[in-house]
């Protein structure tokens, strides 16, 4: 069954978000043993799954005499990084969202989340807006903003502080996107509480599914600790909850949560939901026009 509109296939989408606890690792065998555990308990039967923004951090400590530059060298394990989650998606028949890790390009770092399809190929997405913490590992911002067609739906990815710029998920809402997913990385519990929110206001203006899954744990020094809780959140609307939470882990700990999302309830909600700001915020462009920034 399709609709009409919109032209998409009514299917119900099973997400995992796996909660990342970071630890200081003296080898990548110690760091795969850790995703190995944790993908275990995703459930088969997961069409998308989701790691968090860095989560690769721990692997810093493989370096003697680290300080805050040293993050940029686990940019040498890009290479292991990325065949390890090509060997899992193929091996599991899953599409894994493998959170994101420094990359050295043309001696530039980027910031790039991975997206691995079932049989073992890959599209990346380099983070456009970096956080001004983020500054200080020397990361480049990337100047694309797409959407994949992996999976069963269209998806997109806004890594971390890209959901607090609005602009960024409504570029990918617009382009078709269905399910955006947010790996993160806070490192307090205001800065969880920013991307959290903001992942929520992005669900509810766009009438999208947002997947935040934050990298966790106290690592020590001088690696930033993590705060957070995974959640898979929809519009806050009648064929939702009241708070719009899908499913939500507990704060802090390695953990897998596992929501379903409805497409039909979204695209039915985009046109005769309580709120229909999907289409409205296009509505009254000429009213915007009239003012800044849209004047012009």
């Amino acid at each position: 069954m399709t609709d009409g509109d919109y032209g998409r296939c009514f299917v119900k989408i099973n997400i995992s978000a796996c909660q990342f606890k970071v630890e200081k690792v003296s080898t990548f065998l110690e760091f795969q043993n850790q995703v190995e555990d944790l993908i275990s308990q995703v459930p088969v039967d997961s069409d998308y799954i989701l790691f968090p923004e860095l989560f690769t951090i721990g692997l810093a400590a493989t370096h003697e005499g680290m300080d805050e530059t040293s993050v940029i060298k686990i940019a040498e394990y890009a290479n292991q990084y990325k065949h390890l989650f090509r060997t899992i998606s193929k091996k599991r028949k899953q599409v894994i969202i493998a959170g994101s890790h420094l990359e050295s390009r043309k001696n530039e770092y980027y910031n790039i989340a991975y997206i691995f399809d079932k049989d073992g190929t890959c599209a990346e997405h380099k983070k456009t807006h970096i956080f001004p913490a983020e500054a200080n590992w020397h990361t480049s911002e990337g100047n694309d903003l797409d959407v994949y067609s992996i999976g069963p739906v269209k998806i997109g990815i806004a890594i971390c502080y890209e959901a607090e710029i609005p602009e960024v998920s409504r570029i990918l809402a617009m382009k078709g996107a269905d399910i955006i997913f947010c790996p993160s990385y806070t490192f307090t519990e205001a800065g969880f509480w920013r991307v959290r929110h903001c992942a929520q206001a992005r669900a509810i203006e766009n009438q999208v599914y947002f997947v935040h899954c934050p990298t966790v744990g106290e690592p020590g020094g001088p690696l930033p600790s993590g705060y957070g809780r995974a959640s898979i959140l929809s519009p806050c609307d009648k064929a939702w909850t009241a708070d719009g939470i899908v499913a939500e882990a507990k704060t802090a700990g390695q953990t897998v949560i596992t929501g379903t999302v409805d497409m039909e309830e979204l695209y039915r909600n985009r046109k005769s939901g309580a709120a229909t700001t999907f289409t409205d915020r296009d509505r009254r462009k000429a009213l915007y026009a009239k003012y800044e920034p849209y004047k012009g």
